[in-house]
């Protein structure tokens, strides 16, 4: 693959790669006719997959802390069993989209997107160009575990087939229902107890142990270097949305919530706006949320709960240690949701579920789709399936008496987190653990068993009934999605931190509600709702 990010000022992923030719499969790629000797390379089935070694070139995001994945045991072990190596193009994280869609517009592709992330929207108009392939004929000939899982279950299979009845792009799931809310809200409760001050119960009651926090200098140090509270703005589990729940309509990153079968534009509601007067006048004009929660990165915001003396004193997150470390993290207890100024206590359910659709494809250029099927499908075997996303054997687990994968113990003074990333590509690689693997072929990892538990003890009784599920729409109704939301969402969310930040919102909000009608609020809503009557009425055929 050509780099297109030499005149975009941005990092150069790699030089071209030519690719040899191996056997069509009617699926649309550029293969060449088979020579004998190319078939003769080719395993069907059993490893390795090639006798003799083939290359693959991948883009795929990776994680800060990740090393390239060229240097990932994992990696090196599938190619030592497959025979088929992987030239690996990582973008970080935080860059990935920007650089995946210069190459989707440049037409400058790899053989395959490896935890792809594409939406449905690129799904649909990518495999209808022809960019992407169509992955079921491949999934039927050469991949066995996956077919095995998608006669297994059928709902997994349903979800990830778009509306023309086709298969882009390839299912990523841990079944296990640990992200119905993923804003842990976490309080020093050693300054509590310092200051005399009990767990708060209210919205009031928090925010006066946030001023207290910052005033009355609960580190010890002489200075006023306490941040009461500090997220990451409109940032999946660092974002203080959960927090709207205790005036009555918790918001999340959609601003998209259901109640008896109605989908609500949050941010119009009155509530919403109620919660960003409170914020403004309770919390910013009093220096209680840290500045920096509107620009911070990941990297910034970690580092916070890690200075020498002891800053943060609040703080979004769904695992306590991650933030503040394992010796730290005892400091540290969870809040149940906060009862509000009207009585209301509730904390949002989050939207979608069920497997993401996009977490690997296959694109045109790709000469070796069978090969390429083949090395993708060991990731879903169920062992492989479990280390993909937190780790290897003898690093990550040991096999007990059962042949079970049981969790090792973690390196002195590194959290479950920061572990998984240097070793596994993670939650968004392929590979689906379900609900039926846990305790069968894998232990669920401790902090995701602790994640349970504290979803049962803390949130659980007060989470929504309801949430929005993850639903293919058809192609007209994605192309009107996406043509209105995003610039829409991105005003939402630019004026919810300026409304946070400067105020205004009472002689602002009927222009705000004004520019999104006029941006297509009601017509987005409309397809959010006829998809949800659709996915419903579906459920009881």
């Amino acid at each position: 693959m050509k780099s297109v990010f030499k005149n975009a000022g941005i990092l150069v992923l790699a030089g071209a790669f030519v690719l040899g030719g191996c056997s069509g499969s009617g699926n649309g790629s550029k293969n060449q006719a088979n020579s004998p000797d190319q078939e003769a390379n080719f395993n069907k089935v059993g490893l390795p997959i090639v006798n003799e070694a083939v290359s693959l070139t991948m883009v795929s995001p990776k994680a800060a802390l990740a090393p390239e994945y060229s240097e990932m045991e994992i990696f090196k072990r599938l190619e030592k069993d497959t025979n088929v190596k992987i030239n690996w193009k990582n973008i970080p994280d935080t860059d990935y989209l920007e650089k995946k869609n210069l190459l989707l517009a440049s037409g400058d592709l790899p053989d395959a997107f490896y935890g792809a992330g594409f939406t449905d929207y690129e799904l649909i108009s990518y495999g209808k160009d022809g960019t992407i392939i169509p992955l079921e004929d491949l999934i039927d000939q050469y991949a066995p575990n996956l077919k095995a899982l998608l006669n297994r279950r059928p709902d997994i299979k349903s979800s990830i087939t778009a509306p023309d009845g086709h298969i882009y792009g390839l299912p990523s799931w841990e079944d296990n229902n640990l992200g119905t809310n993923p804003f842990f809200h976490v309080i020093n409760k050693s300054w509590l107890d310092k200051l005399g001050l009990k767990m708060p119960q209210t919205l009031d009651e928090y925010t006066g142990a946030l001023l207290a926090f910052k005033t009355q200098d609960p580190n010890g140090n002489g200075k006023q270097d306490e941040i009461p509270l500090s997220f990451m703005h409109m940032q999946w589990c660092m974002d203080i949305a959960g927090i709207f729940g205790a005036f009555g309509l918790p918001d999340n990153l959609e601003h998209r919530v259901v109640r008896d079968g109605k989908v609500i534009f949050t941010a119009t509601q009155p509530e919403y706006k109620e919660a960003l007067n409170y914020f403004h006048e309770k919390w910013y004009k009093q220096g209680l949320i840290d500045p920096e929660s509107f620009t911070q990165d990941a990297a910034q915001y970690l580092a916070k709960g890690k200075t020498t003396d002891e800053t943060l004193g609040s703080y979004i997150w769904w695992e306590v240690e991650e933030v503040v470390g394992t010796e730290r993290g005892k400091d540290y207890a969870l809040l149940s949701p906060l009862k509000g100024p009207n009585g209301d206590q509730t904390i949002g359910r989050a939207n979608g579920g069920g497997p993401g659709r996009g977490a690997f494809v296959i694109t045109k250029e790709n000469s070796k789709p069978e090969v390429t099927m083949r090395w993708i499908d060991e990731q879903y075997e169920p062992y492989m399936a479990a280390q993909i996303h937190w780790g290897p054997l003898d690093i990550v687990y040991e096999k007990d008496e059962n042949g079970k994968l049981v969790n090792l113990p973690l390196p002195e003074g590194t959290s479950a987190g920061e572990f998984r990333q240097k070793v596994a590509p993670g939650s968004g690689g392929p590979g689906v653990i379900t609900f039926e693997d846990f305790g069968k072929v894998v232990d669920m990892e401790p902090r995701a068993q602790q994640r349970a538990e504290d979803l049962e003890e803390y949130y659980n009784a007060y989470m929504e009934k309801e949430n929005y599920p993850s639903i293919f729409f058809e192609p007209e109704e994605l192309d009107k999605i996406n043509k209105i939301e995003p610039e829409l969402i991105k005003y939402v969310n630019t004026q919810r931190g300026k409304f946070i930040v400067d105020g205004g919102t009472d002689e602002q909000w009927d222009n705000y509600v004004k520019t999104l009608e006029k941006m297509g609020l009601n017509e987005i809503m409309e397809i959010y709702q006829t998809g949800l009557d659709r996915y419903n009425a579906n459920l009881k055929k």
